[in-house]
């Protein structure tokens, strides 16, 4: 059985946060255009969660693809930004949204949206679902530290949803290739809150509960997994990029995304992104700039779309579908 995507939606925050703002607290705005060649990025509102962005998303979802709210039997939320550490923040957006319906978080940090993909068509393709919501949500502006000028402009806060039915047996996942190297978790890491170190007003200072990157060897994983896993995907389908209409990758670091793209050899016309105006919204980037792209008139039907997360874990996912 065929899956195909019958909605789409995403939403942002209204604050905008453009570099000359950070410039006047003391950051770098130069640096941060040439390192990342982000210009503004969307923070959300103190009274603001990750569920919040996530029930706005979904409801736009919902709404493009005049969907009965009521069929949707499956509900999965990608994000690392859970309101609270239990339940799962699925559970809220599917309170909020009025659903009655199964509902789970999927934690792969920014490869998350991915993961929950994959897992929402196998549930269609099986016949397990008929019409899944699948989320992508994240508020980084609460985990990053204000006070670390490498880290702190990177990240903004989004969500995007896709809803998923049924299809053609032309439509839907054509290949995948998902990995996990946990031997890189300390290179991107949030050290504080879990069972190994809960968080403790003691030691709050200290940083450990603030998002911890180390970005030059997370720039050359990124760039050889990307190479290794888009390659690994287009010969599983039989394709080669001369097949493939559009390329979405999360939008982390447009110095990641330009080097991926030279590395591959694919042309910039195919390749869609939006970090300039978003920054890096971790589980919430490609749904966003799926929709996006969609809204472009960059997307028809039998278009072949590949995309690839990558992140925290380390934890990489990447896809090629027919529209």
């Amino acid at each position: 059985m065929g899956v195909r995507v019958v909605g789409i939606g995403s939403t942002a925050p209204e604050n905008l946060v453009r570099n000359e703002d950070l410039a006047a607290l003391g950051y770098d705005a130069d640096w941060i255009v040439q390192r990342t060649g982000i210009l503004e990025r969307r923070h959300a509102a103190p009274d603001v969660a990750t569920s919040d962005l996530a029930v706005e998303a979904a409801r736009r979802c919902i709404e493009d693809a005049g969907a009965d709210p009521q069929e949707i039997d499956l509900v999965l939320l990608g994000t690392f930004t859970p309101d609270m550490p239990l339940p799962a923040t699925a559970c809220l957006v599917q309170d909020q949204l009025g659903l009655c319906a199964p509902a789970m978080d999927v934690q792969a940090a920014c490869a998350s949206f991915i993961y929950a993909m994959i897992t929402g068509m196998q549930f269609v393709a099986t016949g397990c679902s008929r019409l899944a919501l699948i989320i992508g949500a994240d508020c980084n502006s609460r985990v990053v530290n204000p006070a670390d000028q490498r880290t702190f402009p990177l990240f903004g806060d989004a969500a995007g949803a896709v809803l998923l039915a049924p299809g053609t047996e032309t439509q839907g996942l054509l290949s995948y290739a998902v990995g996990s190297d946990g031997s890189g978790a300390g290179l991107l890491c949030r050290p504080m809150g879990g069972s190994r170190l809960p968080f403790d007003h003691a030691v709050e200072n200290d940083g450990r509960h603030f998002l911890h990157m180390e970005g030059r060897p997370i720039f050359k994983w990124a760039i050889r997994m990307l190479r290794e896993t888009v390659s690994e995907v287009l010969r599983a389908a039989d394709m080669t990029l001369d097949d493939v209409d559009l390329v979405i990758f999360h939008q982390a670091n447009m110095r990641i995304l330009e080097s991926a793209r030279k590395d591959l050899g694919i042309d910039p016309k195919k390749v869609f992104n939006n970090l300039e105006r978003y920054g890096n919204t971790s589980a919430a980037s490609i749904p966003l700039a799926l929709d996006e792209a969609f809204r472009e008139g960059r997307i028809h039907d039998g278009s072949h779309i590949l995309f690839s997360g990558f992140g925290a874990g380390l934890a990489w996912g990447t896809v090629l579908m027919r529209w």
